[in-house]
């Protein structure tokens, strides 16, 4: 929205300089400030007319582990793909020491996102010290948001009661063929 904003400014400092400067005849200026006008009108539309996002909250440090308990980053972009596919947008959390789970390194959001190849905005690492669950279970109370993971988070019921609630969960599983979620067996008021 703010980069069609910006065009339509420019096209109108344009189509303003070329009307100024040489006049009110069809000029090469004053095309480019017609052509920025439709586009910038074009992208406000497509803006506005788009479904908002549908968040689930990923627990990647859980998910990381669904294929033979061993992590492996690829597990989560597979999760990914068919959360994707499925119409969510993840936002995935993960616990500080993801990097040695996979590596031998610390991993931010940055680097998580080039591995992932998703969106480092829609990564979060927990603070070194402290576990990612409460951290996500806010953010999903937040964003009225499923959580996909296998935990039960039966540590947590007292401060987010939520957890109690058990379509709050995507489970899934993963094998060498990919990963399953199961959202086939639900009812599709669950994803609401």
């Amino acid at each position: 929205m703010v980069v069609s904003f910006l065009i339509l400014l420019l096209s109108l400092a344009l189509f303003t300089w070329s009307v100024l400067s040489i006049g009110p005849i069809l000029s090469p200026a004053l095309l480019l400030a017609a052509a920025g006008f439709v586009a910038s009108l074009l992208l406000l539309i497509r803006a506005r007319t788009r479904p908002p996002s549908q968040w689930i909250v990923v627990d990647g440090s859980n998910v990381m582990f669904w294929r033979d308990d061993t992590p492996r980053l690829e597990t989560v972009r597979h999760c990914i793909e068919a959360l994707v596919l499925h119409g969510w947008t993840p936002v995935l959390w993960f616990d500080a020491n993801v990097g040695y789970e996979v590596g031998s390194h610390y991993m931010g959001p940055r680097d998580l996102s080039r591995a992932l190849r998703y969106p480092s905005a829609c990564i979060k690492v927990a603070p070194k010290g402290r576990p990612a669950d409460p951290l996500l279970l806010a953010q999903a109370e937040k964003l009225g948001a499923r959580i996909v993971t296998n935990d039960r988070y039966r540590d947590w019921a007292e401060t987010y009661p939520q957890v109690r609630d058990p379509d709050l969960f995507l489970r899934g599983s993963a094998s060498f063929a990919g990963v399953v979620l199961r959202v086939e067996d639900e009812h599709p008021r669950r994803r609401a």
